[in-house]
């Protein structure tokens, strides 16, 4: 679960720019909460955002909260297209296997490479790293 604060940003990552679908919603008017899940396909593992609707301050990374983790099928095709749509790559793919971006939250996204890395290549091989990851 992931606590967000600006739903529609949160949602715009996750779904327009990472690609996830979301698979249900649960709207709880007496709390002030919204749930909302999302997997990569209907069925598949899923996350859980958490929205509360009077929260105006950002939510501090819990220490036992490390990041998500998704494989790709092209982490070069992933890295362009997410660059494309305005995610700074945090961790570029220099090794062809992962990259780091992180979510409107500060939340850390890894993206891994299905099966084996992919030849490095540039840009990516020269792009520095930018901000924390």
């Amino acid at each position: 679960m992931i606590r967000v604060l600006d739903l529609d940003k949160t949602l715009d990552f996750f779904i327009n720019k990472l690609g996830l679908i979301e698979t249900r919603r649960h709207e709880h008017e007496k709390g002030r909460f919204t749930l909302i899940f999302l997997a990569t396909e209907k069925g598949a593992p899923e996350i859980e955002l958490t929205h509360n609707w009077n929260e105006s301050k950002p939510y501090t990374t819990g220490r036992s909260f490390g990041h998500l983790a998704f494989e790709v099928d092209d982490i070069y095709k992933v890295c362009e297209g997410l660059s494309a749509k305005g995610v700074v790559i945090n961790r570029p793919p220099r090794d062809g296997w992962m990259a780091f971006v992180k979510s409107p939250d500060g939340i850390s996204i890894e993206l891994l490479q299905k099966d084996q890395p992919l030849p490095p290549k540039e840009p990516w091989i020269s792009a520095p790293n930018i901000g924390e990851w």
